[in-house]
């Protein structure tokens, strides 16, 4: 029998000024979930690409709970095609990957690598090594060239670099939020998928959770577009949050190397 996924999240805000926000923590193909406000507002279902689902509620005034749940078997996909329109997104510069200013801070061993598989695998390896984990480290305004100067951050930064890289050497890469049974602190996490042979595959160069049991949450080009709060109007303060993702089976081993397929 495949394994299955548990995730529970809640989250707490005080609103200030009542308007729209939305919230996106939607585990991507659950087979069973809930998503609850404690104002028992109605919400406007959002839709984007790749998987990525936003609930878009008008928020009252007062101090806010919100809690989801979610089930689901973990059973690996195909591999999604990297479509043309991929290729002209995922190569481009974004707010956070800066791939038309990172020439001087490239690793010069990946010029001499032929295969794709080969310098995304380096380009991870050289991330990990380059760069220490710090929990609370980075601003949320740093970009790759501000984390490669600082030499520390946290997943989103390792995600950002690694993709800054892949798309300076013209290979689509993507920015996924994931829930990541195995993570410690658990939290929200964030890698990345590079596009390999003509297909997506997920990477991670902070090596904090086998990729096998991830569960997507949100797809962009980096951070800026995958948010699990943003605001459409109202003014909140964000009062903290817990997140649980646990399976009913051992973690997989993951060294990194295999090709993975994100669902």
């Amino acid at each position: 029998m495949a394994p299955r996924a548990t995730v529970d999240v809640e989250f707490s805000v005080r609103v200030t000024e009542p308007g729209a926000a939305a919230i996106s923590v939607a585990a991507a193909h659950a087979d069973t979930e809930e998503l609850a406000v404690s104002w028992h507002g109605e919400s406007e279902l959002v839709e984007f690409e790749h998987g990525t689902r936003a609930e878009v509620f008008e928020f009252p005034a007062g101090e806010h709970r919100v809690t989801y749940h979610a089930e689901r078997v973990l059973a690996e996909p195909e591999p999604e095609p990297v479509t043309r329109a991929d290729a002209a997104v995922f190569t481009r510069p974004s707010r956070y990957c800066p791939s038309d200013r990172i020439a001087g801070l490239v690793p010069p061993e990946l010029f001499s690598l032929e295969s794709t598989k080969k310098k995304v695998d380096t380009i991870v390896r050289n991330v990990h090594e380059r760069l220490s984990y710090v929990v609370g480290s980075g601003r949320p305004t740093d970009d790759a060239i501000d984390t490669l100067l600082a030499g520390e951050g946290v997943c989103r930064d390792f995600a950002h670099v690694c993709i800054t890289l892949c798309r300076f050497l013209d290979i689509p890469a993507r920015y996924v939020g994931v829930y990541a049974p195995g993570l410690s602190p658990m939290d929200f996490h964030a890698v990345f998928e590079a596009g390999v042979d003509g297909h997506w595959y997920v990477f991670d160069a902070t090596h904090l959770a086998p990729r096998r049991t991830m569960l997507r949450i949100s797809t962009g080009r980096d951070a800026a577009d995958t948010s699990f709060l943003a605001t459409l109007g109202c003014e909140l303060d964000f009062l903290g949050s817990t997140v649980f993702a646990t399976t009913d089976a051992a973690l997989p081993v993951d060294d990194g190397t295999e090709l993975v397929v994100l669902g």
